[in-house]
């Protein structure tokens, strides 16, 4: 009996030893050579919301939260009946200011005939009056009507200048309306996935009323935060990783994109230099879109893990940090690994 529980304490002890072996195998395996620095952070992007111009009723939702849309594609389409009305009457008014337009240019085509008539006039008079065969006063008549048709020119082309302009008045009402309308058609101004539907078919939204809320997957990027020792040392542009919590041991390649200028925690009274050490500044990895481009169908915001930046660029990345995704068409497969 003795015999066996002195057997099963010496088990517990190789166990025990061989636990904590492998704890500090494991912790030596991923252990940060100096001139690497890491926080904890998680994998973010931007917010777009998607909105119309006006206040407009919702005609037609073409994506469910968690889809992927691309730049140009149409997500929400507003009514625009009332808009379309108008751009017909907006037309119409072109058509009617063009005939106008072309009735005061057929009129100045005439007084110009007239005017060439009479100077005909004028210069047969005078030679009769020169030659003793016509009549002063038919002369003056003559010279009367060559100066009041010139005058009914000017008048003329006075109007259709007037009509000219309201021409162009009712082209650029019509773009206007045209513009109007083709805002209502709202399309994602970026490659993102649907996070929030906001508005359901038939919906009034007011001018700036959210329709959809988009990730934009074309800036991902992790947040983390160091001591301002390490911080001071971190240049935009460095070398970078980020190791996902549901990715263990595959490293997403990335780049240092901000610093923050001020510190995120700071003591009410700074003066000591165990105080100031308490200073941490975020730090801002981005990940560079052909890699966010060949997994995009696997990239989920909100997912945490570590961020990993070489604040000196000589350094070479451990072991566990090599194993990078590549920015490949493989993406599929690596990720499903």
């Amino acid at each position: 009996m003795a015999g066996r529980t002195t057997l099963l304490i010496a088990a517990a002890v190789v166990g025990v030893g061989a636990f904590f072996g492998y704890q500090y195998w494991r912790d030596k395996q991923n252990a940060l050579p100096a001139g690497i620095a890491s926080g904890n952070g998680r994998l973010e992007a931007k917010l777009v919301d998607i909105a119309p111009k006006e206040s407009l009723r919702v005609k037609q939702i073409f994506f469910e939260e968690g889809d992927l849309v691309k730049p140009g594609d149409v997500v929400v389409q507003m009514d625009t009946n009332t808009l379309q009305a108008q751009l017909e009457e907006a037309k119409l008014n072109v058509v009617a200011t063009q005939e106008k337009e072309a009735v005061a240019k057929a009129t100045i085509a005439r007084s110009k005939a007239q005017i060439d008539l009479a100077k005909v006039e004028v210069n047969r008079s005078k030679n009769l009056v020169a030659q003793r065969a016509g009549s002063q006063r038919e002369l003056d008549v003559r010279n009367t009507t060559l100066k009041t048709t010139s005058a009914a020119l000017q008048e003329e082309e006075a109007k259709l200048r007037t009509i000219q302009q309201e021409v162009n008045v009712a082209k650029a009402k019509v773009a206007t309306i045209q513009t109007r309308i083709d805002d209502a058609t709202l399309r994602s101004p970026i490659l993102g996935r649907v996070l929030y539907k906001l508005a359901e078919v038939g919906e009034v939204l007011a001018a700036g009323g959210k329709a959809m809320t988009l990730v934009n997957l074309e800036d991902v990027y992790m947040e983390i935060f160091l001591p301002a020792a390490d911080a001071a040392k971190v240049k935009l542009g460095a070398d970078a990783r980020i190791v996902g919590d549901h990715m263990p041991g595959r490293a997403v390649p990335g780049v240092v994109s901000f610093v923050s200028p001020e510190a995120q925690f700071t003591p009410k009274q700074v003066e000591t230099k165990s105080e100031r050490e308490k200073l941490m500044f975020r730090v801002k990895i981005k990940v560079p879109e052909k890699t966010v481009s060949a997994y995009i169908d696997y990239i989920k915001t909100g997912v945490r893990g570590v961020g990993y930046v070489k604040l000196d660029p000589a350094v070479e990345w451990p072991a566990f940090l090599q194993s990078a995704v590549p920015p490949s068409g493989a993406a599929g497969k690596d990720a499903q690994h």
